[in-house]
């Protein structure tokens, strides 16, 4: 049996562990790029289509 390792989720296999902080780095990752804005659809819109646009609308 392999040697359990105690993580922040109770006792796991060390192959558990490791994925276990891969996860996490990536859902920290992706936390982190959503609350700077890198998921907003709308955010290009508005530079394209706003008041600054010298382009007609349709």
């Amino acid at each position: 049996m392999a040697t359990m390792i105690n993580s922040k989720y109770g006792y796991e296999p060390p192959e558990w562990v490791q994925a276990d902080a891969q996860l996490d780095k990536w859902y920290k990752d992706k936390r982190r790029a959503k609350q700077h804005g890198a998921f907003r659809l709308d955010k290009n819109k508005e530079v394209q289509y706003g008041n600054t646009c010298k382009c007609p609308k349709k």
